[in-house]
């Protein structure tokens, strides 16, 4: 049964032009402001909404002023060579340094064929499907993954020592949309948590393990003792290895390898954002992104045609008992898209008060439709 939607909404146009004007206010040059804004909003217009207007001020309002993130971003390209870029984001926007990446990536592959690059000190680069669509949009294909904030313990471990490590693909296909393979390598994601707490909602139970092996569902608590190294995220396929625990904690491990080692980074509990002290400091993430362009290979016709096809046969395969139709990656994405085009971005109570407390601290005279 689909859910009916009772938060109000806010214009695309009007959502996009003041979370700009509220980055500018806040030191980020209009050009990047967009850039980000228009990242954290394919985040809601996906329907993804741990890594949208619910991120805006905590993630990256919240740290600009704490110091931890600058917001002005100056990229320098360490190394490169035709096909490779080694980039330091020195601190800055993580959204920004990972546009630049992925224009200079796709450049490369429509010469080359192929093209990765690696991005070191940086910050949280927003929804990982959004770096991968801009290759697929070229008529590419896209990958990335980023380390993160420790949050996720290893197959038959307590202790949070690894990001949620997204692992993202973004590959063209002949149908409306794209084949969009966007998750964490966790069971859930700190977002997601972060969603459910500004929601008044429970944690479900078995995404998180305590220091004594056992499970918690307050969102709240959850968040505070993931800090203190309390508890901690599963990895994909959950508790131990009868589950297939252990291939998440694989995948987990593989995204922080290449995060970190490709381009020298830190990575796991330096990643924490503190001192041993407590006090704040730079977070200094890594990304990994590759471009490969199909034309090198049979053309992006077939590879389209071939994908679409794939996914096609997928989609009409013989349902579960009681399910009601079968799913391929990006498709739900597109969906929640056609829904909410046309109407803007559902912002819940949480999110109107902080937008209402930025335009007055920002000296803005918008007026928001959900206001009396």
């Amino acid at each position: 049964m689909k859910k009916i939607e009772t938060r109000p909404y806010i214009p695309w146009e009007l959502a996009e032009k003041f979370m700009t004007d509220v980055f500018v206010a806040y030191g980020v040059p209009e050009e990047d402001a967009k850039i980000c804004t228009d990242v954290l909003l394919e985040s809601d217009r996906r329907g993804i909404e741990s890594h949208g207007c619910n991120r805006f001020k905590p993630i990256y309002l919240d740290r600009i002023k704490a110091g931890t993130l600058l917001p002005v971003t100056k990229t320098e390209i360490v190394k490169e060579t035709p096909t490779t870029v080694v980039m330091d984001a020195n601190n800055g926007m993580g959204m920004v340094a990972s546009y630049r990446m992925m224009n200079l990536l796709i450049e490369k592959a429509k010469t080359y064929g192929m093209a990765g690059g690696t991005i070191f000190n940086s910050t949280h680069y927003g929804i990982a499907g959004y770096w991968t669509s801009m290759a697929e949009k070229a008529g590419m294909i896209g990958i990335t993954g980023t380390n993160a904030r420790p949050s996720v313990a290893p197959t038959f471990g307590v202790e949070p020592m690894m990001g949620t490590n997204p692992m993202t693909f973004s590959l063209p296909t002949d149908e409306e949309f794209a084949f969009n393979f966007d998750c964490a390598t966790s069971i859930v994601q700190n977002g997601k948590i972060e969603y459910y707490m500004r929601s008044g909602k429970p944690t479900p139970a078995g995404l998180v393990i305590t220091e004594d092996g056992g499970t918690m569902t307050d969102s709240a608590q959850i968040l505070k003792d993931m800090r203190a190294g309390k508890c901690s995220l599963l990895p994909l396929g959950g508790m131990g290895e009868e589950t297939g625990g252990y291939k998440g904690y694989g995948f987990t491990a593989i995204v922080e390898i290449l995060s970190a080692a490709l381009a020298g980074g830190p990575f796991m509990k330096d990643l924490t954002g503190k001192n041993p002290d407590g006090s704040n400091k730079m977070f200094r993430l890594g990304h990994f992104f590759f471009v490969i362009n199909p034309e090198f290979f049979m053309g992006l016709d077939t590879f389209r045609h071939t994908a679409g096809e794939i996914c096609r046969e997928l989609r009409g395969a013989e349902k579960a008992p009681g399910a009601e139709r079968i799913y391929t990656a990006g498709e739900k994405e597109y969906l929640a898209w056609q829904e909410r085009k046309d109407k803007g971005v559902p912002v819940g109570e949480a999110i109107q008060k902080e937008f209402i407390a930025l335009r007055d601290e920002c000296g803005l005279s918008y007026k928001f439709p959900f206001e009396k």
